[in-house]
């Protein structure tokens, strides 16, 4: 079909965009790069249509008439339409607006001469070659206006640059003639199979994404879905929290398959009933309660602070199941997760995995932010604790900056200058900015400039900022940081405290700036961490049982004894095979929910402690048994494994000490190496079995692991 054709019946409503389509998402690169090989003549696609009387619901609001017959809707190349629809014409089609589209690619331009193409640029105003492609389609602008604008400028022309110039322009208009080849699915397909078509030709390419495509097969089994989502996102834009219809579709297929990546799941029309129901819970109940906890509990005001949306599936798949019914402590174990989610980049690649593996979690753990957070911790070999290095070069685009917004409106703190609270500030002059606490132009003159790399990323450390209003900022200018400060000390006495900056006088010298960003880096680190700590504790608070009751009430599921780590009692040596059943046992409550592991006590609940082993370790103590086992635990499960799922202590029952190894629900398969008969080396996969530990193989391992683990 003719690119002439096709805008001609886009403005006879001949030829409509479906609503379920993706929104334009082009950049200006793209339009130049389209427009670039129409003029030289390269391959530029094809169009899928399809013609019906029965479309789906349309975009730009246009109702279908019966009366009209059948109209064509544009199923694949909708971006190149669009683009070339704007160029041309020079204004929007008619199903957009301009709040819709994410960026506005008008305005090219093109040199007559050299045919380079750009986008505006003031140097183009005195050179009279550079012509908006959209003149030349419109013929308001024709090659000899070009020509005697040149000549007007001193400039004489060769006939040949003159052919040339007119050449160009004739290249630009023809690109109306131009052929879009046009596959058209026939008038007999329904709207299924015209959107099963769509899907093929779209999952062959990168036209759409996953959530884009599940959306389009959604939209056919309910064609009004998209509006009803488009109409929820309004109601949370107004509010502060801006999403996209791709993280409804994340939503909805969280809720009902516990998963992120498998969006085929929800292209089926079985989905219909269940998706309009889990619809209706997510628009009348669970986002609006999940944006309430946000900006009552975790002080987030608007989706601008969050570092990745993504990690709101869990939370809404968490509160989905609940009810919208948590309790304090949950609440906080849930808003600790989403801290660390952000500040320690969780979902920042390898989204729809990790999804998958997190909300796995969420669905089979009653606890499961403790779980989700210990995830975290392996990730990071161990350790989630914010350091003052972390500090170091970091600009406010770091997610410790989000993280320090957060817990400084927590601490309640107040605009340096205003005295308004950070926290949900009302109307625009007391919107939300960040400054420099030392004025960069002050810094620039002390050698932090641009030229230096190093000193430059200090002068724009997070920690060099101050969290003012609007009105504040714009009033505060470049004053001399110790001037500054100390007329914040005179009207809010309070204020730097609460912003964590230091008070020492000292400090404000620009001389020791870099003493005043080590100190602050310490404040923020120690104050960060204390916060984080204190939010609630990272696994569940089981009732207290004393020791001596746990031993008298014997071995169970969660519970078992050893007499000795090494020491074999029957024949009075050293025997390392007990070494790899005291492993078997931590890697069976691992695969399992978690246990607690007693050496030390016998099968009869009789304490025999830990001297013999002692002894076997070169007459060594505590220490060299607990050096011993630590070292056990990282050969054969991994220090990250060691550091997060191992607690080991040594309490003291009826005069005797004991080592007590509490473990933790794994969130992976735990193997452990143990030679066969043969003396060959095999990795077993063990589980409780009642009070004791088994081997699971097989296919009965391969179950159990697919639905205890992702």
């Amino acid at each position: 079909m003719k690119i002439r054709s096709i805008l001609e019946k886009i403005d006879e409503k001949q030829l409509f965009v479906p609503a379920f389509q993706r929104e334009y998402v082009w950049k200006k690169r793209d339009a130049k790069l389209l427009i670039d090989s129409m003029i030289k003549g390269y391959p530029t696609g094809t169009i899928l249509t399809w013609d019906t009387n029965q479309p789906p619901e349309l975009k730009g609001g246009h109702v279908y008439d019966p009366l009209q017959g059948a109209i064509k809707i544009l199923l694949d190349g909708q971006q190149r339409v669009t683009t070339l629809y704007m160029l041309i014409r020079g204004e929007l089609p008619p199903y957009y607006t301009l709040e819709e589209i994410t960026e506005d690619t008008r305005g090219l331009h093109i040199n007559v001469e050299t045919r380079e193409i750009e986008y505006y640029q003031r140097r183009m105003e005195s050179d009279p070659r550079w012509v908006n492609l959209t003149s030349i389609f419109s013929k308001e602008k024709r090659a000899r206006d070009v020509l005697k604008d040149i000549r007007g400028a001193g400039r004489e022309l060769l006939r040949e640059e003159e052919d040339y110039i007119d050449d160009t322009f004739s290249e630009v208009q023809n690109i109306l003639d131009r052929d879009f080849p046009e596959q058209n699915i026939p008038i007999k397909a329904s709207l299924r199979e015209a959107i099963d078509i769509f899907y093929i030709v779209n999952a062959g390419g990168v036209a759409l994404t996953d959530a884009e495509l599940a959306l389009a097969q959604i939209s056919g089994y309910w064609p009004q879905a998209r509006e009803a989502f488009k109409a929820k996102l309004d109601v949370l834009k107004k509010n502060g929290f801006v999403f996209k219809l791709d993280f409804i579709v994340y939503a909805l297929l969280a809720v009902l398959h516990q998963g992120g990546s498998d969006m085929r799941k929800l292209h089926s029309a079985e989905n219909n009933e269940n998706i309009r129901e889990a619809w209706k819970k997510l628009d009348g109940q669970v986002l609006d309660y999940v944006a309430n906890l946000l900006r009552t509990h975790a002080f987030v005001d608007h989706t601008q602070e969050i570092n990745s949306i993504y990690a709101l599936i869990p939370i809404v798949a968490y509160c989905y199941d609940k009810g919208c019914n948590l309790n304090q402590i949950e609440i906080q174990k849930m808003v600790k997760w989403f801290y660390y989610s952000q500040v320690r980049r969780r979902y920042v690649s390898q989204l729809p995995q990790k999804l998958d593996h997190d909300l796995k979690i969420v669905a089979n753990s009653p606890m499961p932010f403790d779980r989700l957070l210990d995830v975290i911790r392996e990730e990071r070999g161990g350790s989630i604790k914010i350091t003052e290095d972390e500090f170091v070069g970091s600009a406010v685009q770091h997610p410790l900056f989000a993280l320090l917004r957060w817990h400084l409106k927590s601490r309640g703190a107040k605009c340096l200058t205003t005295g308004v609270g950070i926290h949900q500030p009302m109307g625009e002059k007391y919107k939300l900015e960040y400054d420099h606490i030392f004025a960069f132009s002050n810094l620039k003159a002390a050698g932090y400039g641009q030229q230096n790399r190093l000193r430059y990323q200090l002068a724009q450390e997070l920690t060099n900022r101050a969290i003012l209003t609007q009105v504040a900022n714009r009033s505060k200018g470049a004053k001399e940081t110790e001037a500054y400060l100390e007329g914040v000390v005179e009207n809010q006495p309070k204020a730097l405290a609460l912003q964590l900056i230091p008070e020492d006088r000292e400090l404000w010298q620009i001389e020791n700036y870099e003493l005043f960003l080590k100190t602050r880096r310490k404040l923020l680190a120690d104050s960060l961490n204390a916060w984080l700590e204190g939010l609630a504790e990272t696994h569940a608070v089981a009732e207290e049982i004393s020791l001596e009751d746990m031993i008298a009430d014997g071995e169970n599921g969660d519970v078992e004894f050893k007499q000795t780590l090494r020491w074999d009692v029957r024949q009075g040596s050293v025997n390392k095979a007990l070494e790899g059943v005291i492993m078997k046992t931590i890697a069976a409550f691992a695969n399992g929910n978690g246990g607690t592991l007693l050496i030390g006590v016998t099968d009869d609940s009789e304490v025999s402690g830990l001297e013999s082993d002692y002894k076997s370790l070169n007459g060594g103590d505590r220490d060299k048994f607990e050096l011993h086992l630590k070292t056990l635990v990282i050969n054969t499960f991994g220090e990250a494994f060691a550091a997060t799922k191992v607690k080991i202590s040594f309490p003291e029952v009826a005069g005797k000490e004991i080592c007590r190894i509490d473990i933790l629900a794994a969130n992976k398969a735990a193997y452990i190496k143990l030679a066969d008969k043969g003396g060959v080396a095999q990795e077993r996969f063990y589980v409780r079995s009642g009070n004791s530990s088994r081997e699971m193989a097989g296919e009965e391992a391969m179950t159990y692991i697919r639905e205890r683990f992702v």
